[in-house]
């Protein structure tokens, strides 16, 4: 087995496909080093990456690699206008710029996702359209101090869309939404046509070397064929890509929330590489070769110019760092080479999950090997249900997460968390690796059960926040100017909002996760809704 780079986030992805030869496979690696930009607002948005093959004639052949914030969270394709700001976890604005060039390579097109009531421009959504929300945070001001906080402030609840009858994308729906009560019925097939998904990885992390690796399907013949990589950044902005040349959007609501993101387009590099049995073949490319659309619009590669940055470490052209193979420098580097594996992968061994908290907990295991337990394997297949019924028989039936782990030795110790659990709940998470030829190791399972709410915090607005789903929400706005201007002006007034805040965290807790509760406390806010509408203040 050949090494691989130390301490390298290391991606494995394959066909579903049996091999042509048992043990024997075609195999592409391919790898760079995605450089941090020192810009505050840039360092929470790490570069987004997407690699695919064409054959010399510059047919399409298959996309290798996706970065999962696109191929699984639905970012080129979910509600809301594309030039929406930007900020932490942000859920809402289609980011058409993402990956424009191979958008329009791929040559498949999606239902483009809306939002339910049909409101592009709007950040705020009804309440009996938005269900729980795992992945994203709420829409946030630069000036909050969650801006910095990395992490949601509290439940958050935002709208999923639906699937528009006229409109197309080129770019997958999320694949990642169990559909709830206030879901469009239309969310249930946004994983089925996302096809993308199963090479859908976590970012690769900036400063640390990534190396990919694709399994060649057994139909793909030997010969000559071209690897693209596009890469895009949101608040790469410079002289011609400034925030005044494109800044946040005006006349909307909500405009103050977020910041504008939309700086340098996307650059792509282009590697020929050659595929021959038992012959290891290395190519490399140390220029991009040019940049996609700025808006969008076309998948065609503008010629490298002046408007793109050099110069500056994780800036336009040197989002990829320079590395030296031997004497050769490069920022990508493709090795195309058979490999022969028979001896599958060993089991995670001593499987554990500690640091239990009410909505996550912290995966823990020995690594395997690649050949049982020596070497590397390639790579881990994480899958959790609630209850005990997961097993050999229907692993794959199970929630899919695809966490960050560092590829180690075997017998190193390997964590990640699942989170988005709920209390009181019984979950049961399997694990098991993958070896460079596809042979797949024995599942290791562990079950555990989540403890019972704790009283604690959540955002301000508290029940209001709870009951409609997001603290955007206009009649949670009209409460809050309410309090601000109104009871706490007056000693009554300042009394009932401290009682509010001694108790309200703890009963916002539990109707934020019940929609029975968030419709009850709707009905009890309803009539002091009516009454601030009238009033001036």
């Amino acid at each position: 087995m050949k090494p691989l780079a130390p301490l390298a986030l290391v991606i494995f992805l394959g066909p579903s496909t049996a091999l042509a030869e048992e043990g024997v496979c075609k195999i592409v690696d391919l790898d760079f080093f995605p450089q941090q930009l020192a810009n505050a607002a840039a360092m929470k948005a790490p570069s987004q990456i997407v690699a695919w093959v064409e054959d010399t004639g510059g047919v399409y052949v298959d996309t290798v690699f996706i970065t999962a914030q696109t191929g699984t969270y639905g970012l080129g394709n979910r509600p809301g206008r594309a030039d929406f700001n930007s900020g932490p976890r942000w859920p809402y604005g289609r980011r058409i710029t993402t990956f424009p060039v191979w958008a329009h390579r791929h040559g498949l097109q999606f239902d483009q996702v809306v939002f339910q009531n049909d409101d592009e421009d709007n950040l705020s959504h009804p309440f009996n359209e938005s269900s729980r929300e795992v992945r994203f945070c709420r829409p946030v001001m630069p000036t909050e101090p969650i801006w910095d906080a990395g992490t949601c402030a509290s439940a958050v609840f935002t709208d999923k869309g639906e699937l528009s009858a006229s409109q197309k994308s080129f770019y997958p729906p999320r694949n990642d939404i169990v559909r709830g009560t206030p879901d469009h019925p239309s969310v249930d097939m946004f994983a089925m046509l996302n096809p993308f998904d199963a090479v859908s990885q976590p970012t690769p992390p900036n400063d640390m070397p990534a190396e990919i690796t694709w399994i060649a399907p057994e139909t793909l013949p030997d010969g000559n064929y071209v690897l693209w990589v596009e890469v895009s950044r949101e608040f790469d902005h410079n002289t011609t890509y400034s925030e005044a040349a494109r800044p946040s959007p005006g006349g909307i609501p909500w405009f103050e929330y977020g910041a504008a993101f939309r700086g340098q387009p996307s650059v792509v590099y282009r590697v020929p590489f050659t595929i021959t049995k038992n012959v290891r073949n290395v190519s490399h490319t140390l220029d991009y070769n040019g940049y996609g659309d700025p808006d969008g619009v076309d998948g065609n590669v503008r010629p490298p110019d002046s408007t793109i940055t050099t110069g500056i470490a994780g800036s336009g052209a040197e989002r990829f760092a320079i590395r030296m193979d031997g004497s050769t420098p490069y920022r990508v580097r493709v090795q195309a080479f058979t490999e022969t594996d028979f001896v599958k992968p060993g089991a995670p061994d001593d499987l554990d999950v500690t640091d239990i908290a009410t909505t996550e907990a912290m995966v823990r295991f020995k690594a395997p090997g690649d050949d049982d337990y020596v070497g590397k394997v390639r790579r881990y297949e994480v899958r959790y249900v609630a209850g005990k019924n997961l097993g050999d028989a229907n692993f794959e039936t199970g929630i899919e997460i695809k966490p960050d782990i560092v590829i180690e030795d075997g017998g190193s110790n390997v964590a990640f968390p699942i989170k988005g659990l709920l209390n009181g709940t019984t979950y049961t998470v399997g694990v098991r690796a993958y070896d460079d030829c596809l042979n797949k190791g024995a599942i290791s399972y562990h079950t555990f059960t989540t403890p019972d709410r704790l009283s604690g915090e959540v955002d301000w607005c508290f029940v209001a926040t709870a009951a409609y789903g997001t603290t955007m929400a206009n009649d949670v706005e009209m409460l809050r100017r309410f309090r601000d201007m109104f009871l706490q002006t007056t000693v009554i007034g300042e009394l009932a909002v401290e009682a509010y805040y001694t108790f309200g965290p703890v009963i916002a807790g539990v109707v934020g996760e019940s929609e029975l509760l968030r419709a009850t406390a709707r009905a009890v806010l309803d009539p002091v809704v009516s009454t601030v509408k009238v009033l001036r203040f």
